[in-house]
């Protein structure tokens, strides 16, 4: 009974296609393995994206109040430390960032601006490293306008988290200029109060 259909597919393999029954079945594990392998490469990576999106998923730990701190100091946020969380600053204010990972995060396009005051090279769209600062100084019109969209946007989507502290040589360089010129009306004023105990000296001789 095995026998006949054996022989009763041989002949319906050969009628219907045309070609040996070594040949057919050759074809049919050929397809099957490439059935196999293309369902194993989607399914691999369908498993791949699964913990992906669930990391995704994850909610992000609220903004640290970072207060103020130096520029040297936000360098540690640039998104290399999983730990902490990723910083940018604009116009000396320092903004989470961390929701964007994929753009400003290792990686990203816009990963060299992390963890510094982008300032210059936002309102000059500019990845150059010489623009990488807080400077603004000598920027036109139309960039400073582009600077303002970048800073109306952190300030709608991000949380504001602290901002830069200035340089301590600009307040003394302050402070030494105000001491200096409290000084100077003192002198003047010496020399005035000299005058008049001359004159009064005078009128009595």
């Amino acid at each position: 009974m095995a026998l006949q259909l054996w022989e009763t597919l041989k002949e319906a393999i050969v009628a219907y296609t045309g070609l040996s029954p070594a040949t057919f079945f050759t074809l049919l594990a050929l397809l099957v393995a490439i059935y196999h392998v293309i369902s194993g490469l989607f399914g691999s990576s369908d498993n791949h994206q699964t913990p992906r999106s669930m990391e995704e998923m994850q909610p992000l730990a609220p903004p640290v109040q970072l207060g103020e701190i130096t520029e040297d100091d936000l360098k540690q946020y640039d998104g290399t430390d999983p730990k902490n969380p990723l910083l940018m600053a604009i116009k000396g204010q320092i903004y989470d960032v961390s929701q964007s990972r994929m753009f400003y995060g290792p990686g990203g396009p816009y990963a060299l601006f992390a963890g510094k005051d982008a300032s210059r090279a936002l309102a000059k769209m500019s990845f150059e490293d010489k623009d990488l600062t807080g400077d603004i100084s000598g920027l036109g019109p139309f960039e400073l306008d582009a600077l303002q969209d970048w800073e109306y946007k952190f300030m709608s989507k991000y949380v504001k988290v602290g901002t830069i502290k200035k340089a301590e040589t600009d307040g003394e360089a302050a402070g030494e200029t105000t001491k200096a010129a409290e000084d100077i009306p003192s002198e003047s004023s010496a020399v005035k109060s000299e005058e008049t105990s001359s004159s009064a000296e005078a009128k009595q001789e």
